[in-house]
């Protein structure tokens, strides 16, 4: 035997070992629930040889009895919490062999190779990320076996092997050939998995933790809530005693299924990672910075795969450690593999909006997608525009008035009310006074916009229940497949991308856009997009990126003369009324 097979044979007898540990500590819980059932079993065996008569002994027999009994019902409690609790299953978009045949192709060519069982399917993910999942739990399936099929093949039912879950980053920026190098030690995976004793560990351990999550979810009836605490507090017990072996497992597994796929692209794997990393930075630029102020205003970007390209181009141009990379873009790229590359992505991307930011499953008003081609004059320029609208609104509030040079007119030569024009002076007189409460307005900024995205988030809540329980079949039918249904009543989203923001930067970002929409409506400017760093004021079709500085000397130090001096050199007229949403 080779020193590669001795490695992965040594791997995967270290990972039984802890499975059957594992599975031991489920013997022992079960020994435990039955002892006291065991105890009445003999007593009553020798009572009835003759041998263990009499008053004290029969009250020693029926309080055993008893005992038995009680603990036989709370066991039973445990047993049908474990059997009916959900395991967690990661939100993805399924992905059949009739809309990807070449992706299915290359995953079963690969499982050949490396001769271990194919994936059950293969599913998409909205992240920088490849695994292999198990989705056979009862609770989370319908059966734990099915027709084989898929990457499978053949007639007989036999047990469901792991799901493929594909970051779908992936796909649009690697090639075909990295892709397979990338997928070779998750595929290898399915080998382990197949094992009995692991895969029974992986569903013990899997059972007991969700458990412990349904025991955990608020709201429930006084009648539910008691067995769910007790039950989940015997959770909580038994994974204490699980977590070293099941994190030892899992640790012996991945390394023989990295083992195992040494000979399959060793060289090219090295060269994908390193698309790895660049993939997950481009696509964490391109979720913050892009996607998410089109999410806030109710737009989700439906295009965000074909995006990261453009965003990892982009980054390749700027960053010299990644020079070279965009020359790759010429061989063939892995969304080929797919029959529909543009429905995948629009699927996955609303799945990303749900997950990173929260909305309904499907578009209606106030949640609607929007192309590249629109998402400056769709999002920038109105993200603009509504947020100079709320910095005005709170100025407004605060009684602080603005100047206007008498006989300003507005649209159609109306005469202008001086309380009411909103003017770039209005906003650099007001934090540049002497005594200019920012903090104020600060403070004010904040409590608007945590009113309005309290409002903006209450109405796609809304317009999901609808669909759920809507009178079109047409929408319950599409939301009974939501990939979200099985995380139950948890509020979305389930992994926001950026912590609260203060009050001083909502107020330096509202200052911000009050000056872009003054550059766009008196200096012939124009919004756009920068791939990774989002919105973009376009000033004679290049990017001004020195507006930042600027302003936040105004905002933090009441020093006007750095802005000043940017608007005179960019041509803006900070004195003319602005239009606002």
């Amino acid at each position: 035997m080779s020193a590669t097979g001795s490695v992965e044979e040594l791997g995967a007898l270290s990972a039984r070992a802890r499975a059957l540990a594992l599975l031991r500590i489920r013997s022992r819980a079960t020994a435990v629930a039955i002892l006291p059932a065991a105890a009445a079993v003999v007593l009553f065996v020798a009572e009835a040889q003759g041998r263990l008569g009499g008053g004290a002994w029969d009250t020693a027999r029926w309080a055993v009895t008893a005992c038995a009994a009680v603990v036989l019902l709370l066991a039973a409690t445990v047993s049908v919490a474990v059997a009916r609790a959900r395991p967690a299953i990661s939100p993805t978009v399924p992905l059949t062999e009739k809309a990807a045949p070449d992706l299915y192709r290359l995953v079963r060519d690969l499982a050949d190779r490396l001769d271990v069982p194919a994936p059950s399917a293969i599913a998409l993910t909205p992240d920088c990320d490849s695994w292999l999942e198990d989705r056979t739990h009862p609770a989370a399936r319908p059966r734990a076996t099915e027709p084989a099929g898929g990457l499978a093949g053949g007639r007989r039912r036999v047990p469901a092997a792991p799901v493929l879950v594909i970051g779908s980053p992936f796909l649009w920026w690697m090639r075909v050939a990295e892709l397979r190098a990338v997928l070779a030690p998750v595929v290898a995976g399915t080998g382990p998995s197949a094992h009995p004793d692991i895969a029974a560990a992986r569903r013990f351990v899997r059972g007991l933790d969700a458990v412990v999550a349904d025991a955990s979810v608020p709201g429930q009836g006084f009648l539910r809530r008691i067995p769910s605490a007790f039950a989940g507090s015997v959770a909580r017990v038994l994974l204490r005693g699980c977590r070293g072996h099941a994190a030892e497992m899992e640790r012996c597994v991945a390394a023989a299924a990295s083992v195992r796929a040494q000979g399959v692209d060793y060289g090219l794997r090295i060269v994908a990672q390193e698309q790895v990393g660049l993939a997950y930075a481009g696509w964490d630029r391109l979720l913050t910075r892009v996607a998410l102020p089109a999410w806030r205003m109710g737009r989700w970007p439906s295009r965000l795969d074909a995006g990261v390209v453009s965003a990892l181009t982009e980054l390749s141009r700027r960053d010299r450690l990644a020079d070279g990379f965009a020359s790759r873009l010429g061989e063939r790229p892995a969304c080929d593999l797919l029959e529909e590359p543009g429905a995948a992505d629009e699927a996955a991307s609303l799945l990303a909006a749900r997950l990173f930011h929260g909305g309904p499953a499907e578009t209606g008003p106030g949640w609607s997608p929007v192309d590249w081609q629109q998402y400056p004059d769709e999002v920038v320029d109105r993200k603009w525009r509504t947020e100079a609208a709320r910095l005005h609104r709170v100025l407004d509030t605060m009684g602080v008035a603005t100047n206007v040079s008498v006989g300003a007119q507005g649209q159609g030569g109306a005469p202008i009310d001086g309380s009411a024009v909103p003017t770039l002076s209005r906003v650099i007189d007001h934090l540049a006074a002497p005594g200019g409460n920012s903090e104020e307005l600060a403070a004010g900024i904040g409590a608007a916009v945590a009113r309005d995205e309290a409002g903006t988030a209450a109405r796609p809540g809304a317009g999901a229940e609808e669909a759920r329980s809507g009178p079109e079949g047409g929408s319950a039918a599409a939301v009974a497949a939501d990939p979200l249904d099985v995380w139950g009543p948890v509020p979305l989203p389930l992994f926001p991308l950026q912590p609260p923001r203060t009050g001083t930067e909502l107020l330096a970002d509202h200052v911000v856009a009050m000056v872009c929409c003054a550059a766009v409506d008196t200096a012939g400017a124009a919004p756009g997009l920068d791939w990774l760093d989002g919105p973009a004021l376009l000033v004679d079709g290049g990017r001004r990126s020195d507006l930042g500085a600027p302003v936040l000397v105004l905002v933090e130090d009441g020093d006007a003369e750095p802005l000043r001096a940017w608007l005179s050199t960019v041509g803006v007229r900070a004195d003319k009324p602005v239009r606002l949403v």
